[in-house]
């Protein structure tokens, strides 16, 4: 049996993402807004599908899922924007994911929140690849752009008050941002054994729910200004 210190295990990694890479790469949005602002950054390069597959882990997971059947993918990637947990990830900002979780899909018990994995029910967590994170985070700070690393949440509600942005926040500490699709693009791409990331744009803090504090222009700009880094680390 091969060590994980062994130098052939290594080797085979690399191999098997030199493979990865020469597959294509597909990016999956919520609304066509996203889409077009991750295309837009982009650029038209080669290899890499954009879709729009609807919000929330169930439109997230079916129209993966249906892109994967369709068509060779060596990556999967969730982009959009995103809520952003404060002192943590910034309006404007980009978030990396290093683990997507599933942050509300559980069951309410007297004793406080359980999730699905804890009642037997599958996972709730699907590690980033994290070469491929690493790799992006550094590009997107070399480029300029603010840019951090933490759990991304899914919730099937976006966060509107105080008492649930606290209790997310104490159910997975460090938490970065929140989104509704990442873990329904995961759970399509790992049944199909492909590595997956997610990015997110910051456009509103993750707390009370106020339309006057979001900057959602600001945050499709900073999606599209990922685009080239995209580009560069995936191809």
């Amino acid at each position: 049996m091969t060590s994980r210190l062994d130098p052939g295990n290594a080797e085979d990694e690399f191999h098997k993402e030199q493979k990865q890479a020469s597959l294509g790469v597909l990016i999956v949005t919520a609304v066509d807004a996203e889409a077009e602002a991750v295309r837009r950054g982009l650029g038209g390069a080669a290899g890499f599908t954009v879709i729009a597959a609807g919000a929330g882990p169930a439109a997230a997971a079916a129209g993966t899922a249906a892109a994967l059947a369709a068509g060779s993918y060596g990556c999967v990637v969730s982009a959009g924007i995103g809520g952003g947990f404060p002192g943590r990830a910034a309006l404007g900002s980009l978030v990396v994911a290093s683990e997507l979780i599933f942050a509300d899909l559980g069951a309410e018990t007297p004793e406080g929140f359980r999730s699905a994995a804890e009642l037997g029910f599958g996972r709730v967590e699907y590690p980033a690849d994290s070469g491929r994170v690493q790799r992006l985070a550094a590009g997107l700070a070399a480029a300029g752009l603010a840019v951090s690393t933490g759990p991304v949440l899914t919730v099937s509600t976006a966060t509107g008050s105080a008492v649930t942005a606290a209790a997310l926040a104490a159910r997975v500490p460090g938490a970065a941002a929140e989104a509704m699709e990442g873990c329904g693009v995961a759970a399509a791409a790992v049944a199909r054994n492909l590595p997956v990331l997610e990015i997110r744009a910051i456009s509103n803090p993750v707390g009370p729910r106020d339309r006057a504090a979001w900057r959602i222009g600001e945050a499709l700009e900073a999606l599209a200004a990922a685009g080239p880094i995209l580009s560069e680390v995936l191809e």
